[in-house]
């Protein structure tokens, strides 16, 4: 079987990869990466993955540049991200052409099933305990908009293509390869540099899940889901946001102290981060594994030895 998975050196691409190389010893998986990515390292070193450098609003040749019938088809590959994603409305509306383009090229190269990435933001202010694929949609930020209008967009097109269409809500994922500007990243780095990190009052509600899980989960979409449909991805349990950054200084840094209630809660703060799981484990079979401190602890012995190596 043959796989293609845009976005290949995001913290969720890299973890899909993994995975499918762990599980499926005959799968061969074409990594699509931007040109002179700095990310390549990032990437497992197996024959049967092929990088090929493709600028994500380029994917119309990736026909041309592949060559080859494929089976799967993970797009992973996003514009504006980070901090900056919702300072931009046109570059948010690039990323709905360009995931559309992957849905062709996938089409074009013989593919039975794509794998889009959404996001919790799709929902907007929503304030419930669990959030599910059925809960209602209201997306105010151009990140969620954006989203949901290319996860909404490739469910039509995949119909008229007849092909599975499976768009996945990601809620909370953290990992190696995380942003700089994520919450457990910051946290991570100034405990391991013993200096004091700001944060809000930090009473949301999350449910936070490993990198090495969510690529579980897309690989076992991947392999037993169909049809066309949306799954929310996250732990499944909801923590205070609080409890995960004491439990973050207790494992890297009980001395250093965490600045808890330094910053106030940004406008249109969302206070209940969690996904509803029941219909992913239902198609799926998939179980969130990784304990949050087992977690937090491959990380920071990532990085420890990444400085050892400097």
């Amino acid at each position: 079987m043959n796989v293609v998975v845009t976005g290949a050196t995001s913290m969720i691409g890299v973890a899909t990869i993994e995975q499918i190389l762990r599980n499926e010893p005959d799968d061969r998986i074409v990594a699509v990466v931007r040109g002179k990515s700095g990310n390549i390292s990032r990437l497992p070193h197996d024959s049967r993955l092929h990088v090929v450098e493709c600028n994500a609003g380029e994917y119309q040749y990736l026909p041309e540049l592949i060559q080859e019938k494929c089976d799967i088809f993970y797009h992973f590959a996003w514009l504006a991200t980070g901090k900056g994603r919702n300072k931009s409305i046109l570059e948010q509306s690039k990323n709905i052409t360009i995931c559309l383009a992957a849905l062709t090229a996938a089409h074009k190269l013989g593919c039975r099933k794509f794998i889009g990435a959404g996001s919790q933001s799709e929902y907007g202010l929503l304030d419930l305990d669990k959030i599910s694929p059925g809960s209602p949609v209201n997306p105010i930020q151009p990140y969620g908009i954006a989203k949901y209008a290319a996860g909404r967009l490739s469910l039509k097109l995949a119909e008229q293509f007849d092909m599975d269409c499976l768009w996945v809500r990601v809620f909370s994922i953290y990992g190696p390869n995380d942003k700089k500007t994520t919450l457990v990243n910051t946290a991570v780095e100034g405990l391991i540099d013993g200096r004091r990190v700001s944060f809000t009052p930090a009473g949301q509600r999350w449910g936070y899940l490993y990198s090495d899980d969510a690529g579980r989960a897309f690989y076992l979409i991947g392999k037993k889901s169909d049809g066309r449909k949306v799954y929310c991805l996250g732990s499944g349990k909801a923590r205070l946001l609080k409890d995960y950054i004491v439990e973050m200084q207790q494992i890297i840094n009980p001395d250093c102290p965490v600045g808890i209630g330094d910053n106030p809660y940004p406008e249109n703060c969302v206070m209940n981060i969690c996904a509803d799981i029941s219909e992913l484990k239902a198609d799926t079979g998939w179980e969130p594994e990784v304990p949050f401190k087992d977690g937090i602890e491959t990380i920071v012995k990532m990085k420890m030895d990444k400085k050892h190596d400097v």
